[in-house]
C-alpha cells in the first residue's frame, strides 16, 4: 500500500483529557492514534495542570546563565567524571554518523542511586546521580531543574497511559515495561546550539537520529526554527517552536514493543544560521523503560485490535534512512541498548574497536568503573561523545 505521509506536525490539546465531556477525551485519543501511527511527532498544548508555567519559566531563566559559567567551572562537571554519562559536554564534542554536532550541552537526570554491584550487568550503572555546578555559582538552578524534571516525568507517565489507550489497550497496558518509580530514572539535556559563523563546516546542530526510549518530551526554549522531522518520502518537515507547547516524539523501544504500530521518526536539528542574534536552546527529557526489559521476550508481547494493526499496515514505511536507529532493541535488554548508545557512536570507524569495547565490558576484564571512566576520558580527549 502507498505510505500515509505527513507534511506538518499535529497539535493536540491536553486539556481534552480531563474534560467532563467524554467525547473530548475520545477525540484526543483519536488524534493521538493518528500521530502515534502516522507521524511519530506531535505538539502538546495546555499542559500547565501538570507542568506549571512558573516551573518552566524559572528553569528557562537559568539556561543562559548555565552556559555563561566560566569554562573551568563547566569542566569540573564534565561527563568524563561520571560513570553514569551525566554532566557537561563541550561544544562540538559529539558526533552523529561521524559528523560533528555543533552544540554544547549538560546531561542531567531525575534523582537516582545506582544499584550496580560487582557481578551485575554493567548497564545497571548507566543510571545514577547527576553532576551539578556548585550551588553558589548558580543559586537555585539544581532545585529548578529537579522540579521541572519531576513534573515532566509525571506528564510522561500520564501520557504513557493515553498511548496505551490509543493503541487499543487498557490504560495500564504498557505498565509492564516499567519498574517501581524509585527504581526508574529518566534522563534529560539542556542544549545550546550556537549561531553558525563563516568557519562553520556544516549546519548540523545534531544529525539525523531516532530516540531510544518510549517517548521524548522536548521544550523548545527559544523561537528559532531548526528541528526537522523526516516523513516517509524522506522529506524534512519543520517542527518550529509553538509557544506554550511541548514537542513529543516516540522512540525505538516503543516501536519495537508495539510491533511497529507506534512510529519512531528520524529527526535532526539545524544550527541557527549566520545573522541570527541569539543561540537556540532546548530541553529534552527522555522517558525510559526499565533496564532489564527485553521487548522481544514473551512476557512483553502485546496483543492489539485488528483495526489498529490495519492502520499500521496502511501506513507504509520509510525504505531507507541514514539515521542512528538503536536496532539492538530487537534482541538486547533496554539497559544494554542505553549503554551501547553511550559508547558506539563516538568510537573510531573501526568495527574491531567497538567489539573490543564490548568484550571488555561484558567479560569484566576491566572493573566496571575503570572501564567507564577510562573510555569516557578517552572520548573526551578525542573530542567525541555519544549519541543519545
Amino acid at each position: 500500500m502507498s505510505p500515509q505521509n505527513f507534511s506538518s506536525i499535529p497539535v493536540l490539546d491536553y486539556s481534552l483529557t480531563t474534560s467532563s465531556n467524554p467525547a473530548d477525551k475520545a477525540e484526543f485519543i483519536s488524534q493521538l492514534q493518528n500521530a502515534l501511527i502516522n507521524v511519530g511527532f506531535l505538539y502538546l498544548s495546555n499542559t500547565s495542570s501538570v507542568v506549571e508555567d512558573k516551573v518552566v519559566n524559572e528553569l528557562v531563566s537559568f539556561i543562559p546563565r548555565l552556559f555563561d559559567l566560566p569554562q573551568e567551572e563547566k569542566e569540573k562537571v564534565i561527563m568524563a567524571n561520571s560513570p553514569h554519562f551525566l554532566g557537561y559536554s563541550r561544544l562540538g564534542a559529539e558526533l552523529t554518523k561521524g559528523q560533528t554536532d555543533y552544540r554544547e550541552q549538560f546531561d542531567f537526570a531525575t534523582p537516582h542511586v545506582s544499584r550496580w554491584k560487582p557481578g551485575d550487568p554493567d548497564y545497571y550503572n548507566v543510571w545514577g546521580p547527576s553532576q551539578y555546578p556548585d550551588e553558589p555559582l548558580i543559586p537555585g538552578f539544581r532545585n529548578a531543574i529537579e522540579t521541572y524534571f519531576s513534573q515532566v516525568t509525571k506528564l510522561g507517565s500520564q501520557f504513557i497511559s493515553l498511548i496505551a489507550q490509543a493503541l487499543g489497550l487498557a490504560p495500564d497496558g504498557l505498565s509492564r515495561f516499567y519498574d517501581t518509580p524509585e527504581r526508574m530514572q529518566h534522563r534529560g539535556k539542556i542544549v545550546k546550539y550556537p549561531v553558525m559563523n563563516e568557519r562553520s563546516a556544516s549546519d548540523q546542530g545534531v544529525g539525523p537520529h531516532y530516540d531510544a526510549g518510549f517517548l521524548t518530551i522536548l521544550l523548545q526554549v527559544t523561537s528559532h526554527p531548526g528541528l526537522q522531522v523526516q516523513n516517509l518520502s524522506g522529506d524534512w518537515i519543520d517542527a518550529s517552536p509553538i509557544p506554550g507547547t511541548f514537542v513529543i516524539n516516540f522512540g525505538r523501544a516503543l516501536e519495537f514493543a508495539t510491533k511497529g504500530i507506534a512510529r519512531a521518526t528520524s529527526h535532526r536539528v539545524l544550527s541557527p544560521p549566520i545573522g541570527s542574534t541569539t543561540p537556540r536552546y532546548s530541553v529534552p527529557l527522555f522517558h525510559n523503560i526499565a533496564l532489564d526489559v527485553r521487548v522481544s521476550e514473551p512476557e512483553y508481547q502485546l496483543e492489539f485490535p485488528p483495526e489498529v494493526l490495519k492502520l499500521r499496515d496502511a501506513r507504509g514505511s520509510l525504505s531507507t534512512t541514514d539515521s542512528v536507529n538503536y536496532s539492538e532493541f530487537e534482541t538486547q535488554p533496554s539497559g544494554y541498548v542505553q549503554l551501547m548508545g553511550r559508547v558506539k557512536y563516538v568510537l573510531p570507524s573501526s568495527p574491531l574497536f567497538f567489539f573490543v569495547v564490548q568484550f571488555l565490558f561484558f567479560t569484566h576484564r576491566m572493573s566496571h568503573n575503570d572501564t567507564i571512566r577510562n573510555f569516557s576520558r578517552s572520548f573526551s580527549q578525542m573530542d567525541c561523545r555519544y549519541k543519545a
